[in-house]
């Protein structure tokens, strides 16, 4: 704790060359809440609190300034998509999903991986990927055991596979992973006049990755890093009598499910969606309301659903009871994070930054994405993957400005490559999981873990490259007039 307060006081004090007092006080204000994000000297979402202190008293933004950005339209399309993953899992819709996908894909011990990774990857887009990697892992102790086959290479290859299809499943949607909100909130605050990154525009690009990166994990978990036998004795009936237990979809389930599919098609098709020469408009388009609603307003509809709609025996599809239980710590990250963003920007820290970094610039704009792809898988082995996005998004978007290139072109692979850690427990919760489970060696999840972390940064840059240029329309070497 102590080390964040001198860190503080000595970033105050450096007589920095162009640099405001503000900016002085922003950037020490950044240094602290980095010090104890990583060490958590405080809890991560006490740390997140502190620009409504700091920023007031130290006349960097006044209080109702400060206290804006937590209540970010961003902050509530992820408050409603806890509120509809607490649904399914209390109508246990996801666990039918699963065993679903699993018992489609066969009992061959590559089949079985495979299942349980598509499986993991897709749950992973629509609730966290910690409740996830927690509905997966007692199915696959079950299969292990009905397979004979603790403590041998298939098991280490399932529970690795179920954690890295976690992470990566989390990155195809805007509420998949809270970088990804991270990133969509931070462009609205320090660039308001730019493009929106909505839940529409992001699908393409998140959904690539997943599409990309996914098979080639399997292959190499399977083909490559694992020996596999090729028969199995897995019996095909043991997922369908799991999935028989649960008897017949129960009716809270069914709504679940309806008001699950509605928010997903609502975000899809809330703005115009372009489809080669066909353009499909949006619903908040035909009824004259862009202006006014968000995907914010998609996801609480859907909650407001939930709380409202009975079941037959008495009581709600979604109680508060159970609402009640979502990450609130996360909301608050999301906040802290959000006015850090508005701070840097309206000290001139961002600027200053651009202006230091403007030599990078000279740099293939290429090799700059790899760069930056490779530091964010390395920095979030070691911390949260949120905390680090929530510091790196301002820092780049300042840099761009003295590069002279579109901000989302460094952005975008700083989000990506936040949800690619694979080395360490430590790094995600999925791998926390799944170490802790008694299956894996850590030094099994070094080795598997460091390929996969040097495929990400190829995966991420040729991704940004190949995808996120023409979805966000960005041209590299290029600043846009609403980042200057």
């Amino acid at each position: 704790m102590f080390i964040g307060l001198i860190l503080f006081v000595i970033v105050v004090l450096i007589p920095f060359s162009g640099l405001s007092s503000k900016g002085r006080i922003v950037l020490a204000t950044a240094a602290l809440m980095a010090c104890w994000w990583m060490t958590e000297a405080l809890p991560i979402p006490a740390t997140s609190l502190i620009p409504l202190v700091a920023f007031p008293l130290m006349g960097v933004l006044n209080a109702k300034e400060a206290a804006v950005p937590y209540g970010n339209q961003n902050v509530f399309l992820f408050i409603g998509g806890f509120f509809m993953a607490r649904a399914m899992e209390r109508h246990r819709l996801h666990r039918r999903i699963a065993l679903s996908i699993m018992i489609l894909l066969g009992t061959a011990p590559r089949r079985v991986i495979l299942g349980f990774m598509l499986a993991t990857a897709f749950l992973s887009m629509w609730i966290s990927n910690t409740a996830t990697t927690m509905i997966m892992v007692p199915i696959a102790i079950a299969v292990m055991v009905n397979m004979d086959k603790k403590g041998t290479p298939f098991a280490t290859a399932l529970f690795l596979g179920i954690a890295y299809s976690a992470s990566i499943g989390g990155v195809g949607t805007l509420v998949g992973t809270p970088p990804n909100i991270v990133f969509s909130g931070q462009m609205q605050s320090i660039f308001p006049n730019g493009p929106q990154i909505t839940f529409a525009g992001w699908l393409p690009v998140g959904l690539s990755l997943i599409i990309v990166f996914l098979p080639l994990a399997w292959v190499y978990l399977t083909f490559f890093a694992f020996k596999m036998e090729k028969k199995t004795s897995l019996s095909p009936e043991l997922l369908r009598s799991e999935l028989a237990a649960m008897g017949r979809m129960s009716y809270g389930e069914k709504v679940v499910f309806i008001v699950f599919i509605a928010m997903a098609l609502g975000w899809i098709f809330r703005t115009d969606l372009k489809l080669g020469f066909v353009t499909i408009p949006g619903w908040s388009d035909l009824l004259g309301i862009e202006k006014y609603v968000q995907d914010s307003t998609v996801a609480i509809i859907g909650a407001i659903v939930l709380f409202a709609f009975p079941l037959k025996g008495g009581g709600r599809v979604l109680e508060w009871r159970e609402a009640v239980k979502i990450p609130w710590g996360i909301v608050l990250l999301f906040g802290g994070g959000f006015a850090l963003a508005v701070a840097f920007g309206s000290s001139g820290l961002s600027l200053w930054i651009g202006n230091l970094l403007a030599d990078l610039g000279g740099l293939p704009p290429i090799v700059l994405v790899l760069i930056i792809a490779a530091v964010m898988t390395t920095l979030t082995e070691f911390t949260s993957n949120t905390a680090v996005t929530t510091l790196m998004m301002p820092i780049l978007a300042g840099a761009s400005g003295g590069m002279g290139t579109d901000p989302r072109l460094l952005m975008v692979p700083a989000t990506l490559a936040a949800s690619c850690a694979f080395m360490l427990p430590v790094a995600t919760p999925p791998n926390a999981i799944v170490f802790g489970s008694g299956q894996i060696k850590i030094k099994e999840m070094a080795r598997v873990g460091l390929a996969m972390n040097l495929m990400s940064a190829i995966i991420v840059t040729a991704i940004t490259y190949l995808v996120a240029v023409h979805v966000f329309g960005i041209t590299p070497g290029e600043l846009p007039l609403w980042a200057k």
